[in-house]
């Protein structure tokens, strides 16, 4: 809507960046920010912060609020992100079920649901949800956000061992049936940008793991995703870290992957599947065999100690359903990094935040992509739920 082809400094591609940065400014300061303020900010004059603000309300993108408190002449009225009117569909795609988000511009669900398949129905599953949504929602629809495990360059799929999945078109699939651009997303991308997208402040590399049935990694730099030139950064899930008679088979057909000893299928057994609550995880933990959970935090932990001592990383940061394993399983991963390197500094591990909402990441994608502004921390925590 706000983005297009700003290369050439055309007066409409001018107006588009001055409109994205009004937006913003209201997106970082709902309900407080004025047409003053957006031109103190911007330096632009008073009259075109107004024609900027309005057209916005025009677009049903922001609103007028209450009125600022007087600073002597007479009062400003703030403005506020219009909540009510246009919705990101944010698609988080699993291999046994799928989670489907209706996201305000707040960044607040307003409607969730979750659809199960097995493998020879997820297409029509998946093709007659959105279908039916499109046919709901189609006049509110603004972006779709497509989260999944695989490499992917935001168009096409290019492989899934979790989904079974080798070059396919899937965002134009969905396009042809949603009636909106859509947008594909690493699942390990979106939850390292929804970790970084809620705090105030993110400095450094961060190296952020996935666990779940599937094992991947993605790197953020002063809270920006940093990806490869060829959408295959954090790809460590089918690395070989076993070798010899230690070596387990992989369902990628070699031996000795990361994935085949420290995934949580290969931890806790063939029973998990990533759709279970924290509470069935816990079960199946403590039923573990303790040696399995001992191999799988030795591997985890030698892999983070390499790859954080390669990029000086200031924390590592464990996310998926593996938070589910709780601290007697952060204990082991710390126990097989607790030494110095020479040469190199210990790196702090933790688990991600419990409390943020599934749909961040791949739904701040999705708000970028259309608009080209950013949730603010403090909005994102306010509209966060418990991710499921």
């Amino acid at each position: 809507m706000l983005n297009g082809d700003d290369a050439l400094d055309t007066q409409a591609s001018v107006r588009r960046a001055n409109l994205r940065r009004a937006l913003q400014l209201v997106f970082r300061s709902p309900g407080t920010q004025t047409r003053a303020g957006i031109a103190r900010a911007t330096g632009l004059t008073a009259a075109t912060a107004s024609s900027l603000v309005a057209e916005l309300i025009e677009l049903q993108l922001i609103v007028e609020g209450a009125q600022a408190a007087s600073t002597g002449g007479k009062r400003a009225t703030t403005l506020s992100i219009d909540a009510a009117h246009h919705l990101i569909l944010v698609l988080v795609i699993r291999p046994t079920d799928a989670r489907i988000a209706l996201v305000g511009l707040d960044g607040a669900e307003v409607e969730t649901r979750r659809v199960g398949y097995s493998s020879e129905s997820r297409d029509r599953v998946l093709d007659d949800a959105l279908a039916e949504i499109a046919t709901t929602h189609r006049d509110r629809l603004l972006v779709a956000g497509v989260q999944l495990p695989g490499t992917t360059d935001g168009r096409r799929v290019f492989e899934s061992v979790q989904l079974g999945w080798t070059d396919v078109a899937l965002a134009d699939r969905f396009q042809a049936l949603l009636g909106v651009p859509v947008l594909l997303v690493n699942d390990v991308d979106a939850e390292a940008i929804a970790e970084s997208a809620r705090e105030d402040e993110s400095a450094g590399y961060r190296l952020f793991i996935h666990i779940g049935t599937g094992i991947g990694a993605a790197v953020t730099l002063d809270g920006e995703l940093a990806p490869g030139p060829r959408d295959r950064a954090g790809e460590i899930g089918h690395v070989q870290v076993q070798f010899g008679g230690d070596a387990r088979a992989c369902r990628c057909g070699r031996q000795g992957c990361l994935e085949s000893v420290a995934s949580m299928t290969a931890m806790l057994g063939d029973d998990f599947d990533d759709a279970m609550d924290a509470e069935a995880i816990e079960g199946l933990a403590a039923a573990a065999d303790a040696d399995r959970l001992a191999d799988g935090a030795r591997s985890l932990a030698r892999t983070i100690k390499l790859i954080a001592a390669v990029l000086d990383a200031a924390e590592v940061v464990i996310g998926g359903p593996a938070r589910a394993l709780g601290d007697p399983f952060l204990r082991l991963v710390h126990a097989e990094i607790d030494y110095t390197a020479t040469g190199t500094a210990n790196v702090p591990v933790r688990y991600a935040d419990a409390d943020a909402s599934i749909s961040t990441g791949v739904a701040q994608v999705a708000l970028s992509s259309a608009l080209g502004v950013r949730w603010s921390p403090a909005q994102l925590r306010a509209a966060s739920v418990p991710a499921s």
